[in-house]
């Protein structure tokens, strides 16, 4: 009877162990869970081709037309990145917005254009890049308990993203 108390008080030691040095799978699940949320603005790939259609009809000759003065037959009309440059640079950006005492709160893509300095390959061409915009944080002395945080005008000074690889065109149909 005695070998029989301590297998069991051995195996209820062994099990409260095991429960706080052993990972929970409930944890990685967890993790793996992240909730997906449609961001405001989707549109429909209907939509979009519509919306190509018609920067076709309404701007590609103007622009075009401007290449031609650069000896260029078109001008680049989208900007490629990769998921991985996306995904950094807005950690990137979050993360130098912060350091700088800046709110990031969204990103702009800007057009601009290469100078004739920038080389053969993109001399003179349409390109995008992407900044951050935010609200400079400045924390307001108080005797209250509570955080409270002034947001200021202005935009981090972050460097934007841009290089991106000039597009395939069109739009897909």
């Amino acid at each position: 009877m005695k070998k029989l108390i301590y297998i069991i008080f051995g195996f209820i030691i062994g099990a409260v162990l095991t429960y706080y040095f052993c990972p929970r799978p409930s944890d990685d699940i967890q993790a793996m869970e992240t909730k997906i949320i449609k961001p405001k603005g989707v549109i429909s790939v209907n939509d979009a081709i519509a919306l190509n259609n018609n920067w076709t009809n309404e701007r590609k000759k103007a622009n075009d037309s401007a290449a031609k003065k650069f000896g260029r037959n078109k001008d680049n009309r989208s900007t490629w990145w990769s998921i991985d440059d996306i995904e950094n640079y807005l950690a990137y950006a979050k993360h130098k917005s912060d350091s700088l005492g800046y709110t990031m709160t969204g990103i702009q893509i800007y057009l601009g254009v290469y100078g004739k300095n920038a080389g053969q390959k993109k001399k003179n061409l349409t390109t995008m890049f992407i900044a951050p915009t935010g609200d400079k944080s400045v924390s307001k002395g108080s005797m209250s308990p509570f955080n409270s945080t002034v947001r200021l005008g202005g935009n981090p000074p972050v460097p934007p993203l841009n290089n991106g690889s000039g597009g395939s065109g069109n739009f897909p149909q």
